[in-house]
């Protein structure tokens, strides 16, 4: 339980202000079908992470444990030092997928734009911490479903009310946290 309630919150606050979050508000800008739209996410998320996750498990036994544990905390503070720096939306081909429509735009966008996003790093981390991938696919998949529903449904009405400097700095303390705890322990 301890791993899937760490990667929901983990991910949940790391994905918002990152590109594939702002990815959702596009999305939604386009198309007026928005269950479409989320669904294509979650597919997307799911068949990503799950990747991910596997990756960070297996990776987890081809090295020692003992090396492991610091290369884990080091991702980990890495990668909150890497959330304190603002995302850009780059051109994932969205003209290219449009005439596909709201779903498939969806799925094929989001599973390009989470290769190498500080998202799908800290799933690998946190599976290679867990040794859990069911866990931690579904809890990462939950935290970005969370960060992203509200935006595909609200989308620019959150956009103003929510800092996102704030949620950077947040994301940024708890991965750096995750990391020295994973030092400690």
């Amino acid at each position: 339980m301890d791993a899937f309630l760490t990667s929901t919150v983990t991910v949940a606050i790391a994905e918002i202000g990152d590109k594939t979050q702002l990815l959702s508000l596009l999305l939604a800008a386009r198309y007026h079908h928005k269950w479409s739209i989320i669904a294509g996410i979650f597919c997307a998320t799911l068949l990503n992470h799950f990747a991910s996750a596997w990756f960070g498990q297996w990776i987890m036994t081809v090295i020692p444990a003992h090396i492991g544990t610091y290369i884990v905390a080091g991702c980990f503070i890495l990668v909150g030092m890497w959330a304190l720096f603002p995302d850009k939306l780059e051109d994932h081909g969205t003209s290219a997928v449009g005439k596909y429509g709201a779903f498939m735009a969806a799925l094929i966008l989001f599973f390009v734009a989470e290769i190498g996003d500080k998202t799908q790093v800290a799933t690998v981390v946190l599976a290679a911490q867990y040794n859990n991938v069911i866990a931690v696919t579904l809890g990462t998949t939950l935290g970005m479903m969370l960060a992203n529903v509200p935006v595909v449904l609200l989308g620019e009405r959150i956009m103003k009310v929510f800092p996102l400097s704030w949620a950077r700095y947040a994301a940024a303390m708890i991965f750096i946290t995750l990391g020295v705890l994973a030092l400690i322990t």
